[in-house]
């Protein structure tokens, strides 16, 4: 019997830092142990282990479709939580053929809802201007600050879209529970009652009852803390924790997934200092790629919100060079919106799960103006431009936080947002093989769902990580049971510092006090799934005008 331990959870990416943590362990590794064991036909059970463990609602779809194909070939499914959310239990009743909640635990499943905070009063009351401008009738990013309550394009688009998001997290469930999915939350014995679970019991209980079911005691830990085997050394499993070894696939022909997870940026260690996608880091990763014999095809995974527009062009560059090569296929995770789509058009099929997003073609940017606030206090600035000619201070200071911008400066900001459009309109077109005039149909902005971006051609297939693994090696020319690798893990100290090996003393000081100089700004004080959207917002801190970013979570819980 297969043991998969989720209690520790499924990242996407491989952690940077010394200590990294084995690509067996992401979430590609969860998904490629199942496929293993699916081709192997040696398993005699599963017993999954959540604890209290989230799972986004995309991985959620997946995984309980991965664990279907194991119930359709009558071997035992069960699954153990400590507590179930929307999604889990989602999971639970479609991959688990039997379902153990603990006693004390409880079943939070009470439906989909969206909440957006709009800040225009506040900000009215503190005397704080902000001056944004947006491409695309439906690219709402800057509306939390410059309005009282939603337009009704942004209305329209995210009602559609969370109702698109509602119907594929209810057909995961059989018909007779989908009611109660969204009337909780329950206690364990109302869950059981709902025909949620099964059973009520603790760990030991259902690892029990999985045995029993699966007729025997013999287990194997295929993902989790105990998986990778006893055999070797403390020293080895050091050794081997370090360098993030996978399959050891060598020089064997193999598919290399790429985690392209969080807000996109040009450097690394920004304003924000969230972890993300850096265009330096990407690109560095693409080009190894390109010239590995060894690597055959590439699924760049794909679970972010967008950021700079320049690092996501720089990525969707380097993305088209490496299909001239070997083939590229994307798989959309939680989602792929603006700049994340944009990345997403440099594969030559995009793979979407009924709960993702994708979409977002638009951008917005501006700044907020804290002159007026700070005159109410007694203090006032004073613009002195170098030049006399009309305009001249405005323009020189059109990234200042003390002044608003007069019209022909806005007028100036306007015309550069619009050729980021265009040229955003012109990667998708160029990506997906569409004519420009279809590709403004979908755009301004909007989101989609998997299956919405599906009928606008958006998207290619509805499917998970392990559908795009099989269209990569079908490219590719590869055997169903080609390995993969995890490449492209986050990015050393000298990365973080945007130092290069041949770097003094003098400039790692100064590097370092950079760093820490910025780390004043950390969101460390947000919850983690906000970070990253939040921090798609750090290139307008960081200089940039204009961003491409959908600057607020969708998050399933």
């Amino acid at each position: 019997m297969l043991e998969i331990d989720l209690t520790g959870g499924a990242p996407e990416a491989i952690s940077g830092g010394l200590f990294r943590l084995p690509a067996t362990r992401t979430y590609t590794g969860l998904v490629r142990s199942l496929e293993r064991s699916l081709e192997e036909k040696t398993s005699a059970g599963i017993f999954l282990r959540l604890g209290s463990q989230n799972v986004d609602l995309a991985q959620a779809q997946e995984l309980g479709a991965v664990l279907g194909e194991f119930a359709k070939k009558k071997i035992p499914v069960v699954c153990h939580a400590d507590g179930l959310s929307n999604a889990t239990a989602a999971l639970f009743l479609k991959g688990c053929t039997r379902r153990w909640l603990s006693p004390a635990g409880e079943a939070e499943t009470v439906g989909i809802a969206a909440q957006v905070v709009y800040l225009k009063g506040v900000l009215d009351k503190l005397k704080i201007q902000v001056d944004f401008l947006h491409v695309g009738k439906y690219k709402s990013g800057p509306e939390p600050l410059t309005n009282e309550g939603p337009s009704p394009e942004a209305r329209e688009a995210l009602e559609m879209t969370l109702a698109s998001l509602r119907d594929g997290w209810l057909s995961l469930a059989p018909a007779a529970t989908r009611d109660a999915l969204e009337q909780g939350p329950y206690s364990p014995e109302e869950a059981k009652t709902k025909g949620l679970v099964d059973a009520l019991g603790y760990e030991t209980e259902a690892l029990a009852d999985a045995k029993k079911l699966a007729q025997t005691d013999a287990t194997q830990a295929v993902f989790g803390p105990k998986s990778g085997g006893g055999s070797s050394s403390q020293l080895a499993d050091i050794v081997r924790m370090i360098a993030g070894a996978d399959d050891g696939v060598g020089d064997r022909p193999h598919v290399a997934v790429v985690p392209a997870q969080g807000a996109i940026s040009t450097e690394a260690g920004g304003p924000f200092e969230s972890s993300g996608i850096t265009s330096r880091a990407m690109v560095k990763t693409l080009r190894r790629l390109a010239k590995d014999d060894a690597v055959k095809a590439v699924v760049i995974r794909i679970d972010s919100p967008g950021g700079s527009p320049l690092a996501s062009d720089l990525i969707w560059h380097e993305l088209i060079e490496l299909r001239k090569a070997k083939p590229v296929v994307a798989s959309v995770g939680g989602m792929a919106a603006s700049g994340g789509y944009y990345i997403a058009c440099g594969a030559q099929r995009i793979f979407a799960e009924p709960s993702s997003i994708v979409g977002s073609i638009g951008v917005f940017g501006g700044k907020v103006v804290f002159g007026p606030a700070l005159h109410e206090l007694g203090m006032n600035s004073v613009t002195f431009p170098a030049s006399r000619a009309p305009g001249a201070g405005e323009r020189a200071a059109y990234l200042s936080p003390l002044i608003p911008w007069d019209d022909p400066t806005r007028e100036r900001v306007r015309v550069l947002m619009q050729s980021i459009y265009d040229l955003f309109i012109q990667r998708v077109a160029a990506g997906r093989k569409m004519p420009e005039d279809k590709v403004r149909v979908s755009a301004e902005g909007r989101i989609w769902s998997g299956p919405q971006g599906l009928e606008r051609g958006l998207v290619d297939e509805i499917g998970g990580l392990q559908q795009a693994l099989a269209a990569a090696r079908k490219l590719a020319g590869l055997a169903p049971n080609t390995p993969t690798t995890v490449e492209g893990a986050a990015e050393g100290l000298l990365d973080l510092l945007s130092l290069d090996a041949e770097a003094d003393e003098a400039r790692i000081a100064q590097a370092i006090a950079r760093l820490e100089a910025r780390r004043l700004l950390a969101l460390d004080a947000l919850p983690a799934e906000l970070r990253p959207f939040a921090a798609a917002l750090g290139p307008l801190l960081a200089g940039e005008t204009v961003v491409a970013a959908l600057p607020f979570a969708l998050t399933v819980r």
